[in-house]
């Protein structure tokens, strides 16, 4: 089975969702990045897997469901951290971030069966996820991060590495105001959608 990978902050105002600010206070954008990564570790742990690790920048709170392992991020940039979680797997292993809220256990279910890779584009022009068979940190090394051609380059190198890649559905991240308002009509029911709301109540 596969092993499930979210990589998060601790969700502290002013180190988390900054670009929601403004609209939104920058404790209110905390609680946005809370709700957002509690949607996301429910829809993990509701997922079948060999392993569930959250590779956590910070100390875990309340937030987090019984049946993850937490693990501390490494020091570098985002392609060295990326790296180093898929280091810590010797199988099958899928990642994904904390700011698609409206993920599902229906998407994480991945068969690499017939596929080395799976990827998922996200809106921005980054990824929401990437699955892959044998994990090689070497995929992820130096590949620019948070650009408008990061998930290109990084399919690219998938490809060029001679992977069969599959592709998931794209996703859409929750960055700014305009993305939270988007993606939790997405998902009504959800926590995330739920703090929005009060949030948002609070300036009306």
């Amino acid at each position: 089975m596969t092993t499930l990978l979210v990589i998060a902050k601790e969700p502290l105002p002013g180190r988390v969702k900054t670009r929601l600010t403004p609209p939104f206070a920058p404790a209110e954008a905390a609680a946005l990045a809370e709700a957002s990564l509690a949607d996301t570790l429910q829809a993990v742990a509701a997922t079948p897997a060999a392993r569930r690790v959250l590779v956590l920048d910070g100390a875990p709170g309340p937030w987090l469901p019984r049946g993850f392992e937490v693990v501390p991020q490494c020091a570098g940039g985002l392609d060295e951290r990326l790296a180093d979680a898929f280091a810590r797997c010797d199988g099958p292993a899928l990642l994904i971030g904390m700011d698609t809220p409206q993920v599902t256990p229906e998407l994480l279910t991945v068969d690499f069966a017939g596929c080395d890779a799976w990827f998922g584009p996200a809106e921005d022009g980054g990824f929401w996820a990437l699955g892959l068979a044998e994990p090689d940190p070497a995929l992820l090394r130096g590949v620019p991060m948070s650009t408008p051609f990061t998930g290109a380059v990084q399919r690219a190198r998938l490809v060029a590495a001679g992977l069969r890649v599959r592709d998931l559905p794209r996703l859409r991240d929750v960055d700014d105001a305009s993305d939270a308002h988007a993606v939790a009509a997405l998902a009504p029911y959800g926590r995330f959608a739920a703090r929005l709301a009060r949030c948002a109540a609070a300036y009306r």
